[in-house]
């Protein structure tokens, strides 16, 4: 005998309400991230998270708790934790003797892995040893990446695409200068991502542009790419599919320069340049001789008087003759 699954409706304005924000959207929510701690992790492990769950306040959700997972073998609790959290980022710590302060940072796709790429923590220093004023909660960070594998090798550029997906936090249509605090930058030599953290200091100038000044502010971590775990071409394809009804569509004669400004194309009729009026200067008016030669031009072109005269006359006789022929008749 087969079960039919029920659709349970909710009850309550409240459950209501909760379920629609779960439901697939034009534009997607800005993304929540998972902390999870495992069986056994370092200090490291543990600080590396914890601070980075400051900068994703109050878009993640850590778990204290010790979890026996492992995200390589079998995903499916990172999985649960996701769908019941409402959460498509992740990241894992643990610490064994084969991957010291070890990290694994990845993304779901419909609550399914999608990719996830596992880092060594090394020369790690928290927020807490660096003794200078913190950014609020909330601020959106500058994401800067230097390095050549970031552009040339494929685990490198799905693992900056990651970073970015974690860190870009919710879109915005409009940046104001003072909003710009913080600064993430990862560089990439040898092998080793450096990752460092930066707040932006505006200083007075003289001018209207002020002077820009960076303070490291933590945490300060150097990282080593292990094992990934990446999508295929395909699926990675489908999950950044975008539907139609948000797509930009494209305007005739319209474009753009790679700077974002907007450009247009006019279509215009061909213009006579000899009646073009330009500005009246000495040196583009005509000489006496050019207007004299101009003169004789015209009267050779235009038939003389005596003739349009003859003309004229012909005309009249004919009339007339046309009159006399009608009264007669």
């Amino acid at each position: 005998m087969t079960v039919v699954q029920r659709i349970v409706k909710p009850k309550t304005r409240r459950g209501k309400k909760f379920l629609e924000n779960r439901e697939s959207k034009l534009i997607e929510n800005a993304k929540t991230a998972l902390f999870v701690r495992g069986l056994n992790c370092s200090e490291v492990s543990l600080g590396f998270m914890k601070d980075l769950l400051q900068f994703k306040k109050p878009r993640g959700v850590f778990y204290a708790r010790k979890n026996d997972i492992k995200p390589f073998e079998n995903s499916s609790s990172l999985e649960f934790y996701g769908t019941k959290s409402d959460a498509s980022l992740f990241m894992f710590g643990s610490h064994n003797k084969k991957r010291p302060h070890n990290i694994v940072i990845g993304r779901m796709f419909d609550f399914q892995v999608l990719d996830m790429v596992e880092i060594g923590i090394e020369n790690f220093k928290s927020l807490k040893e660096f003794k200078v004023p913190k950014i609020p909660t909330e601020t959106k960070p500058c994401l800067l990446f230097a390095g050549e594998m970031f552009e040339t090798d494929p685990n490198y550029q799905r693992l900056k695409n990651l970073l970015i997906d974690f860190f870009r936090g919710p879109e915005v249509t409009a940046i104001r200068l003072a909003g710009l605090e913080h600064v993430i930058m990862f560089t990439v030599v040898d092998g080793k991502v450096y990752m460092r953290s930066y707040r932006i200091l505006l200083k007075k100038s003289g001018s209207r542009t002020p002077r820009t000044e960076l303070e490291e502010i933590g945490p300060s971590a150097d990282l080593v790419l292990r094992r990934t775990k990446l999508a295929s071409e395909d699926l990675f394809k489908q999950a950044m599919k975008q539907p139609k009804e948000i797509k930009p569509r494209k305007v005739k004669n319209v474009s753009k320069d790679p700077f974002g400004s907007k450009l247009g194309r006019i279509h215009m009729g061909r213009q006579d340049m000899n009646k073009l009026q330009t500005r009246k200067m000495k040196g583009l008016k005509k000489s006496a001789q050019e207007r004299r030669q101009e003169r004789k031009t015209k009267a050779r072109d235009e038939p003389s008087g005596d003739a349009n005269e003859e003309a004229k006359t012909q005309v009249e006789d004919g009339k007339q003759r046309k009159k006399r022929v009608k009264v007669d008749n």
